[in-house]
This record gives C-alpha cells, structure tokens and sequence, in this order.
C-alpha cells in the first residue's frame, strides 16, 4: 500500500484540517491519513527520513521539531505505538551498545525514547495502539495507560485485569486490586484491536477455484507455540486419512505463501506468541478458510464460527474432528470464503483500522459525521 492510497478527510467542526503525531514503529495511520499525519519512527531498524513527507526518525536534529508538535494547540490527535519496555532496560542497552552496525552510525536506542516526550504536557487527546504479542502491559508502559484516551491492545486477556499481571501488581491481581477505582478506571480505556493484514499487502490477493489440497500450513514449529507441536501430530493422522495436507517447515516467501493459501481449501493458523495472527486475515483475503485453536483474547471485529472461520478446542482429537468436519461441505466453504474475504477487507486492512483508531479517537472531539476517508483508486 502507497502513502497516497486516501483521499478526503473532512474537516473539524471548526474548519480546520485534521492533525496528527504518530509515534512508533510504523506508520500505521500515516498510510491512511498520509497529509494529516506527521510521523516520528520508534523502529530499530530506521525509516526513510522523507521532510516533505513528514517522516522522521527520531534524532536529536528532529526533537526539537517533536517537541513544538506536541506543544501544538492545532494538534487533533497522537497516536503511539509503544515499545516492549523501557529504553533503559538492561538488555536493550546491551544489544544497542554492542550492535555491529553502531559503527556505521546506526544507533537505535534514542528511537526507542520517543514514547517517553509523551510524558511532558500534551495539547492534544492521546491513543495507544499496542500491537506487540504480550499479553500484559509492560510497567515502562503503565504512564501512557494512564495518560491516554484509549489503549487498543491485540492480546487484550478476556480478562483485561491481567494486563497487570507482575507490572501494576506483584502477582494476578487480586480483588482488593480490582476494586480499586483508580484501576478500574484504567481498565474502562482498553479497547481490543487485531493484527489485520501487514503493511504493505497486495493491492490483490490471489484467488484459485481449482483447490489443490485440502488444508496448508507454513510456519515455524520448533521454538513456538506449544499449540502447534501438538497440532503437527494430529496433521500427520489426517494425511494418513486422505486429506490432502500441504504443509511447509519454516518460512516461505509472501508470495508463495499467498499462492498456496489460495490454492487450499482450509489453513491452519495455530496461534504462536500471540492468538491473533496475520495469517488469519491473509488465509480468507485468498479465499482459504482459516482453521484456529479457540481464541484465548478479547477480539475485534471478531472472525466469527460458521461463518468466517473454524475454531476447535485444545483436547486431542478436536483438530482432527474440525478439518473433516469442514472438508464434508465444499459448498458450504465457498460461501464462507466470500463471506470472510468481504469481513477481512472491510474490517482488517492497516487502512480500514487506522481508520477505526482515528475516529474512536476523537469520537467526542468531533461533531458526527466525524470523519470520511475513501480509498484512492
């Protein structure tokens, strides 16, 4: 996807254009408000720094400029995305300090202090979006849960208390802990948000009615989820009933992936560090019918059992059970392909949840309509 990929934002109440900061490691709602956004890189490895396109990294030359923005009364909205833990752990010292690429002026570690100028006076609301894998929020994160509007998370815990889990609290928060109003309080700000399709997906996913095998997996195995060990044996007693499984150890290309994502009537995505996953998302976007372990986060806009997708539960034999209960209706998967193709494009493209992101953001900032982006085209 192109920077320019939006058209149209309408304008504020009071006339003026949209204005936004983003802080992190992608330019998540910069791809979908691409003239609105002023964006600030986090990431390890350095963005293009582009001045007429508003990209930066965040240097000592561009901290200053950081600065005036966030003491910008005509700012609309900040978004952040913030880092695993605080710069000043000791680990990511370590690995700053003692990476080759220093000497080649490659020195990440002042990136990863851009959520920390969060902490000074802001003159706009501010939004979370933490997109990592943990299911907790770190304690050098705590700061931006209680400055902020919102806090999507992707591994929102259905209970969302655990968040605290060993950060605000020394343990599973207990009851005293939770009626605490100042807690509560915090918790009523978390909202869940997916993974969605990756940044730079195609424009066009391919499609394949001649299905070649009846489920796909590539993905690693060994060093991931304890779901997908136990789930390979149970790949090897369906191939040795007939169904065709196309399975690939380790990683492939995007492209390859796509094509036999498309060429399968059912995927196995298997949660790894976290539940939510791309390949939920790109398995319907090629028309194959995602096959997951039963959710273990609070979703949103959730794939839905039956109609976008088959979830099966984590006792032996469930996985089995699922796939041939699914390959007995080919007709029945066609449906739910096109059904869940439309979910997945409508709900799950970076632009459509950048989008979602912005407008809850300012939902009491903005008079309804709030805002209209459309896609270029």
């Amino acid at each position: 996807m192109a920077i320019g990929d939006t058209a149209s934002v309408q304008m504020r109440s009071s006339g003026d254009p949209l204005k936004i900061i983003e802080i992190g490691d992608k330019p998540l709602v910069k791809l979908a408000y691409p003239e609105e956004t002023w964006f600030f890189s986090t990431a390890a490895l350095a963005h293009q720094t582009d001045e007429q396109a508003r990209i930066y990294n965040i240097t000592p030359a561009t901290i200053p400029l950081l600065h005036r923005l966030l003491s910008d009364p005509s700012v609309t909205l900040i978004v952040c995305h913030p880092t695993p833990s605080a710069p000043w752990n000791p680990r990511i010292v370590f690995r700053a300090i003692f990476n080759r690429r220093i000497f080649s002026g490659h020195f990440p570690l002042l990136r990863w202090f851009g959520p920390q100028f969060l902490r000074r006076r802001l003159e706009a609301p501010l939004v979370i979006v933490d997109q990592d894998d943990f299911p907790l929020i770190d304690s050098a994160n705590l700061f931006l849960l209680k400055r902020c509007k919102l806090y999507f998370k992707r591994e929102l815990p259905v209970d969302r208390w655990r968040v605290f889990l060993r950060t605000a609290h020394v343990n599973l928060p207990t009851y005293r802990f939770r009626r605490k109003l100042h807690w509560a309080a915090l918790v009523e700000k978390l909202r869940p948000i997916s993974l969605g399709l990756p940044l730079g997906h195609p424009e066009n996913f391919p499609q394949s009615a001649d299905k070649t095998a009846d489920l796909f997996f590539a993905g690693r195995v060994e060093g991931s989820s304890w779901v997908r060990k136990v789930g390979m044996a149970e790949l090897e007693a369906l191939r040795a009933q007939g169904v065709r499984v196309d399975y690939v150890q380790g990683q492939v290309s995007r492209e390859e992936f796509y094509a036999r994502c498309a060429a399968s009537w059912l995927t196995w995505s298997p949660e790894g560090y976290g539940w939510d996953c791309f390949r939920h998302y790109e398995a319907l976007a090629c028309g194959s019918i995602p096959v997951c372990n039963q959710p273990t986060i609070e979703r949103y806009q959730p794939l839905l059992e039956d109609r976008h997708a088959f979830f099966y539960a984590s006792e032996p034999g469930a996985l089995q059970a699922a796939v041939l209960a699914a390959l007995a209706d080919k007709d029945r998967l066609r449906r739910m392909a096109a059904v869940g193709q439309a979910h997945v494009m409508a709900h799950h493209r970076p632009l459509a949840l950048a989008r979602h992101i912005v407008e809850q953001g300012l939902a009491d900032s903005l008079s309804a309509p709030m805002i209209e982006a459309e896609t270029a085209r």
